[in-house]
């Protein structure tokens, strides 16, 4: 597995528009429609998990939109903590929409509203508590375990 960098700005970008489609699903409330975008960005962050952020359709707006209007990133981050949080979105927003499935209704913006929270958190002052939970996850590892 490469461990290269990636543009620090691209995972925040993108989580900007994920929490643009998060708050939709919060307006919404309980319901179909708001199971819908749930499951949209649920599978956003599948995407994520198996390709890392860049790997994402916001990861493909940001390379090519946003990125070309850009100076080069100061420096690079390690793309393992943003592909860590998008699993950690995965599973946020998987058990919402499995419970919605399941007909609680009710577990549809309250998954969006947590996870909004981490998005809006991530896009407003680059606070990724999903890579801050890796990295709290990798210090905690016995030094042994590599």
């Amino acid at each position: 597995m490469t461990t290269s960098g990636i543009d620090p700005r691209g995972p925040r970008f993108g989580a900007g528009v994920t929490a643009v489609l998060l708050a939709v699903v919060v307006l919404l409330g309980p319901g179909v429609p708001g199971l819908v975008v749930l499951t949209v960005v649920a599978l956003s962050f599948l995407l994520g998990t198996l390709r890392g952020a860049e790997g994402t359709w916001q990861g493909a707006l940001f390379k090519r939109l946003v990125r070309p209007r850009l100076a080069s990133p100061a420096e690079l981050e390690d793309r393992r903590p943003p592909r860590f949080a998008q699993g950690v979105g995965l599973v946020v927003t998987g058990v919402g929409v499995v419970l919605g499935l399941a007909g609680v209704a009710v577990a549809v913006p309250v998954a969006a509203a947590v996870a909004f929270v981490a998005a809006a958190l991530n896009a407003a002052v680059g606070l990724c508590l999903g890579c801050e939970m890796y990295l709290l996850l990798r210090r905690l590892r016995p030094a042994s375990a590599g």
